[in-house]
């Protein structure tokens, strides 16, 4: 961590804090909209590593020419997700957030070929069924967030046989929603939709806004969150 990072740190953790707190779904987005400029300066501060973690998950089980795959960014917010894609060859990227002000800050970054304003669980994905390759969320799946009844969308958006990566949050607060969201993604793959391919624990997913947060004390986890990423692939035929 930087002297500067350092130095924003209890600031960003108090912001990170009041994120998490936010139910409701148009005041999170307002949140974000006024957190866009800062957003990149306040993740790298929070050592959050989901973006990293998740694309290289995808990038493991891809098969084909990356450079050939077309990939829907769920929630991209200020892009990050679409470094990590790019530095693994994956060019062709669309996003899709809630926030205006965050597909700015991802538009500034010339890494998406497509941009839509889109409030996943209020309005359906902007594409036709079986468009891409691949889609990520990352960082979204969480109370107040993306509700786990817009899964479908995800699966609706993909190509058959195509991979759907997600992640969330396994701190003390966010469990209730992680219990909830892991029955939705068991149901669907009992239906037959999908299967799951991988299941990845992340100790050090993030830093916690408080100790009771890293459910072991703060030393324990050495001041971290957990996390989790899912991996499925959309079966040829539903």
């Amino acid at each position: 961590m930087t002297q500067e990072e350092a130095g924003r740190l209890p600031q960003v953790l108090a912001r990170v804090g009041t994120s998490h707190g936010i139910t409701d779904l148009a005041c999170k987005l307002r949140f974000y909209d006024d957190w866009a400029p800062e957003y990149d300066q306040d993740v790298a501060a929070l050592k959050y590593r989901a973006p990293r973690l998740a694309v290289d998950c995808l990038s493991r089980a891809f098969q084909g020419s990356p450079h050939d795959a077309l990939i829907l960014d769920v929630a991209c917010g200020t892009g990050l997700v679409a470094v990590e894609l790019q530095a693994r060859g994956f060019l062709q990227v669309q996003g899709v957030d809630g926030s205006p002000e965050m597909l700015k800050q991802a538009r500034a970054r010339g890494l998406y070929h497509h941009l839509s304003l889109c409030t996943l669980g209020q309005e359906p994905l902007p594409d036709p069924e079986g468009t891409f390759d691949a889609v990520i969320i990352v960082g979204a799946l969480s109370e107040g967030q993306v509700p786990c009844s817009a899964i479908p969308e995800l699966l609706r958006v993909t190509k058959p046989g195509g991979l759907i990566c997600l992640t969330t949050r396994t701190n003390p607060s966010n469990l209730p929603y992680k219990e909830t969201l892991e029955a939705t993604l068991d149901s669907l793959e009992q239906a037959g939709v999908w299967e799951c391919l991988v299941t990845q624990p992340v100790d050090h997913w993030e830093l916690a806004t408080s100790e009771q947060e890293t459910g072991l004390g703060t030393c324990a986890n050495d001041g971290f969150i957990s996390g989790i990423i899912y991996l499925y692939r959309k079966q040829e035929t539903v």
